[in-house]
C-alpha cells in the first residue's frame, strides 16, 4: 500500500507534518511518501493568473501525486481557525486541474496545534468539504496539546487514548 501523508502548512518544523508521517508509518505494510507543500509554492491563484500561466506544473504535480498514491493522510495546522494560505493556495491550483482532487481515495484528516483546540476548527472545515472534492473519508482525529501527547525525541504518541485513535483509523484507511 502507497500512502501519500502530508501536512498542510508550509512551516518547516510543522508539527502537523510529525504527526501525518508518524500516523501513515503506523500502517506495517506501507510504503509512506510524505510531502512537503513547500515543494508545490506557485503564485497566488486568481483567474487573471489562471489566464496568463494556466495551470502550474507544481499543481499538476500535486495531483499526480495523489493519483498515484493508494490512500492519503493530511494533517491540517489551523491560521485564525482556517487553512493556511499555502495549502489554500495549492489546494485552489490543484482544484482547477479536477475538482476530484482527492480521486476517492481512502483519507484520513487529522489537525494538531499547541494548544487545547487541536486545530479542530480547521479539521471540521476540511471534513465537511472533503465529499465535495472526492475524498473518500475513513476518519478524522484532532489531537490537542501536541507537545503534551507527543515525544518528538522518541517520535510517539504519549496518550494511550490517542494511540488508539490513530490505529484505529489507520485500520479503517487500509482496509
Amino acid at each position: 500500500m502507497n500512502v501519500l501523508a502530508f501536512a498542510a502548512s508550509n512551516s518547516k518544523k510543522s508539527i502537523n507534518k510529525v504527526l501525518a508521517a508518524y500516523t501513515a508509518n503506523l500502517i506495517e505494510s506501507a510504503t509512506v511518501d510524505v510531502l512537503d507543500i513547500n515543494d508545490y509554492e506557485m503564485p497566488l491563484f486568481s483567474e487573471d493568473r489562471e489566464k496568463e500561466l494556466g495551470k502550474p506544473e507544481q499543481a499538476r504535480e500535486f495531483i499526480q501525486k495523489i493519483g498515484n498514491a493508494d490512500a492519503i493522510i493530511v494533517s491540517f495546522a489551523e491560521h485564525n481557525g482556517t487553512y493556511t494560505a499555502a495549502y489554500k493556495n495549492l489546494f485552489d491550483w490543484a482544484s482547477r486541474i479536477t475538482k476530484d482532487v482527492f480521486q476517492n481515495k481512502p483519507t484520513v484528516f487529522l489537525s494538531t496545534s499547541p494548544g487545547p483546540g487541536g486545530a479542530a476548527t480547521v479539521l471540521e472545515s476540511a471534513v465537511n468539504s472533503a465529499p465535495h472534492f472526492a475524498a473518500d473519508m475513513k476518519a478524522s482525529i484532532s489531537v490537542p496539546s501536541f507537545y503534551d501527547n507527543f515525544d518528538l525525541d522518541a517520535n510517539t504518541v504519549t496518550s494511550d487514548k490517542i494511540q488508539h485513535e490513530l490505529l484505529q483509523a489507520m485500520q479503517l484507511l487500509a482496509a
